[in-house]
């Protein structure tokens, strides 16, 4: 492997898709896990075809029910492309697991030993694109006068580990309680419905970067989701669950409280 030529050729895809604002709001969704496209230059990183279609390189579902948000709410989506089995965009660029050489249980040759070199090399052509994109986009909701309102979309495995998770829908918050604690509120008011709070991973454990770089330290309001996978592996789970998200966040976006700049240490 040729660390020292840029990773992405021109046949590639771009590291990022982005859905501009149709509308003045104040909502940005951004899906970290949204894709599982490989550059051309890393072949199938000796990954077997039906890993691809697990976990371990995407979050299943998660994209598409981003983009039925995104065309309800008129707001702007920022979404990776790039498996995460290459580079995951919602690790700092320090952590051991950024480019996992082992993903739950999966081996990943091409990860194995990885140089510095080449480490920088996908940092350089998908993790800073990715993110330089969402500042942008979070620039520009600022230059209107407003306070963005963020939501990580994101999903997970209905079992892991041998343990299945009983919740549907899980809210991730660490100290700003101010989108997460109503919108948790909300979504239990629906039938049947069992909601995590900070679960099925906690959002005080250090972990995640997204979230951490683009609005704790900004103290921008944001809530990070995860939605069962089982739930959103079909376009009709897909609609639903964006109904059922969307309905619940609704009458938040323009609360008061949300309008501010608040760190929450």
């Amino acid at each position: 492997m040729d660390d020292s030529r840029p990773l992405l050729s021109p046949g590639d895809p771009a590291p990022f898709t982005e859905i501009p604002a149709a509308r003045q709001t104040a909502l940005v969704l951004v899906c970290d896990h949204a894709g599982r496209a490989v550059p051309r230059a890393l072949g199938d990183m000796g990954v077997p075809p039906a890993e691809w279609e697990r976990h371990i390189a995407w979050d299943i579902g998660a994209l598409e029910v981003s983009r039925h948000l995104a065309a309800r709410f008129g707001c702007a989506l920022v979404a990776s492309v790039y498996s995460r089995l290459v580079l995951d965009c919602n690790r700092r660029p320090d952590d051991p697991g950024l480019c996992p050489e082992v993903s739950d249980g999966t081996p990943v040759p091409a990860n194995m030993g990885l140089s510095a070199a080449e480490r920088a090399r996908r940092l350089a052509a998908l993790h800073v694109p990715y993110h330089d994109a969402i500042r942008r986009t979070l620039a520009a909701v600022r230059a209107k006068g407003q306070v963005p309102v963020v939501v990580s979309m994101h999903s997970c495995t209905p079992v892991f580990k041998g343990h299945e998770r009983p919740w549907h829908i899980g809210v991730l918050w660490k100290s700003d309680p101010r989108l997460p604690k109503p919108l948790m509120e909300r979504l239990a008011r629906a039938p049947g419905i069992e909601v995590g709070d900070n679960q099925p991973y906690d959002a005080r454990d250090g972990h995640g970067f997204t979230m951490r770089e683009h609005c704790e330290r900004a103290g921008f309001p944001h809530a990070l989701i995860e939605v069962r996978q089982d739930l959103i592996d079909t376009r009709a789970g897909c609609e639903r669950w964006a109904a059922i998200f969307g309905d619940a966040l609704a009458p938040l976006v323009d609360r008061p409280e949300l309008a501010r700049v608040e760190v929450h240490p």
